[in-house]
Parts: structure tokens; sequence; C-alpha cells
């Protein structure tokens, strides 16, 4: 389908395409392909399959390969004579879908409201697979740039075999540049390019105070339970305006950009009495500086709880670095921090739980030149440059893997998809013009 111009023929060709794409997001929706342990590893095998049809009606050369037993898809064009390559990325696998209770709807049945599709894996990430297959079909499968496409089904859960795959496959996945499709855009009909990411350790804190459990009442008063232990060594975790205490984490600045404190409160849902922390811009804290977060608790539940004082209890805790900072230097960081900050003398275990690495991406040259135009083409704003403060370690897998090749981060959600939590959606209008902005990229990167 190739135009002298390109835009307005591809526009109406993704337009036309959008019932069978959003069919295509719905089928996948329906499979529960959680990636962590504990889930039934069967769907992800329904979920690649699922995502190996779509791509080959796309018109790709598909297969599915697995590595520990968890299965990824493959697929390939041709390039034209002289054309670069694209890899295209995204993940197959879900979160968890946490407390069912939580979710207005089935967070496996897909439904649209207010022009917004829900359900489990509608932004993160199944609507990258979409996004991929709807660039390629808008050219009935004749690219003026040779695909390659690669989508995971263990993201979730870290993405631990990611660089076995890459190995395994680089010469199959190698290309002049990748869309990873796995960010969003600054808010719904504004595009964004991902250009920095933080980094993140966990570890488990578990303080013990007893032997075994004791009368509240008998004992109460000279001898500490290990909640209260617990409670007053995590509180040490800030100082009193809410900024990371965790000494030697670094810190740095980010464009503010246009959001107000009033914007990110709508966006998260802040209760109305409840005040930001730390100092800073809110983008400087979002992107640029340690944020520390308690994940969970283990301790006996209220419905369980009795008159006794509590001899162990047990706390994970995560710290997201920015861009700059050592993973291994912050994790010894965090653990030395609660170790020292134990009050009265309670016995303390920190086990480590993992590490990402933050990262930065230039954002510049021929393949960002191309993304820009074909977002603003696309969605008829300039696209934003903007952070993310979570974490996508497989990042600096990629740049590993293809040292040469252009990274670029992308993706069709925005801060109401509330990706990782109940009620997950997606912008149907996004979904569509982040397809046209993916297929006007491959047109501009052809002929740039």
């Amino acid at each position: 389908m190739k135009t002298q111009a390109p835009a307005g023929a591809l526009r109406d060709r993704v337009s036309e395409l959008m019932p069978e794409l959003r069919a295509g997001l719905e089928t996948l929706v329906r499979i529960p392909s959680i990636s962590h342990p504990g889930h039934d590893p069967s769907q992800l095998g329904r979920s690649a399959a699922a995502t190996e049809k779509i791509l080959r009606n796309a018109g790709c050369e598909t297969k599915i390969v697995e590595i520990e037993g968890v299965p990824a898809v493959l697929g390939q064009i041709r390039a034209p004579a002289g054309a670069p390559t694209v890899l295209l990325y995204a993940h197959h696998d879900v979160q968890p879908t946490g407390a069912r209770e939580l979710w207005h709807s089935d967070p496996f049945e897909p439904i649209e409201k207010n022009g917004r599709l829900f359900g489990r894996g509608t932004s993160d990430d199944k609507c990258g697979v979409v996004i991929h297959a709807g660039a390629i079909r808008a050219y009935d499968g004749q690219t003026p740039v040779g695909v390659r496409v690669f989508v995971e089904g263990e993201e979730e859960w870290g993405s631990p075999n990611l660089a076995k795959f890459l190995e395994r496959y680089g010469d199959e996945l190698r290309a002049d540049a990748v869309i990873l499709a796995d960010s969003g855009n600054w808010r719904a009909g504004q595009p964004g390019l991902t250009i920095s990411l933080r980094g993140i350790v966990a570890c488990d804190i578990e303080i013990r105070t007893l032997d075994h459990a004791v009368h509240s009442g008998e004992f109460g008063g000279p001898v500490p339970d290990a909640l209260t232990v617990l409670a007053k060594t995590l509180a040490t975790l800030h100082d009193e305006k809410g900024n990371v205490a965790v000494p030697g984490i670094a810190k740095g600045k980010a464009d503010p950009l246009d959001l107000t404190e009033e914007e990110l409160r709508k966006q998260v849902g802040m209760r109305p009495g409840v005040r930001l922390i730390g100092d800073g811009g809110i983008t400087d804290r979002m992107w640029m500086k340690p944020a520390v977060s308690i994940l969970g608790i283990d301790a006996p539940r209220l419905t369980e709880s009795t008159n006794q004082l509590v001899p162990s209890a047990k706390a994970r805790v995560s710290m997201r670095i920015p861009p700059g900072q050592d993973a291994d230097a912050a994790m010894k960081a965090l653990a030395d921090h609660l170790r020292t900050h134990v009050p009265w003398g309670a016995e303390v275990t920190i086990t480590p739980r993992g590490a990402g690495k933050p990262y930065k991406l230039a954002g510049e040259g021929t393949a960002y030149d191309a993304m820009r135009r074909a977002m603003k083409e696309a969605f008829g704003r300039e696209p934003v440059f903007m952070g993310a403060g979570g974490t996508i370690p497989f990042v600096a897998d990629f740049a590993k893997a293809f040292p040469k090749a252009t990274l670029l981060l992308t993706g069709a959600g925005d801060p109401f998809s509330n990706a990782h939590s109940e009620d997950e959606s997606l912008d149907l209008k996004d979904l569509e013009r982040s397809t046209l902005a993916e297929a006007l990229f491959f047109e501009y990167l052809a002929a740039p």
C-alpha cells in the first residue's frame, strides 16, 4: 500500500481495521495469562497461540519458541531492498488481578465504558500486540521496512529468560530500530516518548523479638512486640517531609512539563486531605528521585489477632532509583539503613528480592525524528519527551543485545489506565492513534 501521501490513506485504513483490532485485543484479554508462579501456566500457551494467530493474519511469518517452558512469539517480514528493519516488542502476559471484589467488572471479560475498554492487559500490554499487528495490516503485510516481532510471556515476572531469548534468537531479531511498546502516553490524546526509567531494588525485612507469642497483658510493657519494632523501623525510611532518608542515593532534575498537582491528584485518586510528600518538582519526585514503598506486611490478620505479643513480623520494601544510580549500591544502602535503624536490639534478617537497573535514552536520531513526525500526524499534537517512574528492566537487555539499534519506548496507555491495579483500561481512540503512529513511523523511517 505504498503511497505518495501516506497519512490520509493510512488513517482511513487504520480506521477500517479498528473493529478487527479491537476484537483481537478482546480475545487476548479473555485469556488469564498471568506469568507469576502459582497461576495456571497453560494460559500462557493459550495467549501465545492467540498472539501468533493475530500476527500471522497480519502478514508475518511466525513461530512460537520456548525457553524454560515459557512461550514467546517471533514474527518477521523481510525488508524491501535497501530499507531499514524495525523490531517490534510487546508482552502477552499480565499481572495478577488482586482482589476481584475491587473490580467493577470481570477482569477477563472486556467491557467498554465511556470510550475505554476495561480488562486486565488492555493497556499492559496486550494492546502492544494489537498495535504492532494493526500497523503491519495497514500495509496489507507489505511494509516499507523490514519487520521483526518479539512478544515475550514473562515480562510481568521480571523477564528472567529475556537475555537467553535475545542471545538464542538475536540474529532473527536484529534491527536498526526497536519499538518497545510497553510504556504509555503523557495523557489521553497526547502522545509520549519515554526517555528515562527509574530502576528498582527490593528486599524483605523480618523482625523477631520472641521465641513464641506471649500474653500481651502479662508481659506487655517491658517486652517489645515485633510488629511495633517493624513499624518503627519502616518509619525511618522517610524524613518528616516524606523525602527518602536512605543515604547516598542519586537525585536529579526532570523537565516539569505541564503536570499540575491538581491533575496528579485526580490521576491517582488521592483523598482530599492527603498532602504530597517530598521536596522538589512533581516530575523530579516521580522520575529523578528515589521513592520507597512498603508493598506488603506479613503479620496476623485482624480476624486472627488475639491479645498476645507478636513474636515476628515481615515486610517487603521497594525502592525506586533514578538514572545514574547503581542498583547494587542502592540495595546495599537500603539494607544497611534498615539494619541500623532497628530499635531495642531486636533481631533482623534482610533478604534481597531482586533489582532492575534505571535507564536513560538519548531521544535523538533518525528514528526519533520519524516517530516524532508520525505521532504528531496521528495525534494532531507534538509528542512529549517524558520520564517514567516505573521500571522496565528489559530495556537494558535490548540495549546490550543490539547496541547499534535505536530504542523507542511507546505505548497506548495513559495515567488513568490503572495498569497493575483494578479496573485496568485503555482509551480506544488512543489505541487507534497509536496504531496509526506506528504505521506512519514505518513510512517515515523508510523515506526520511
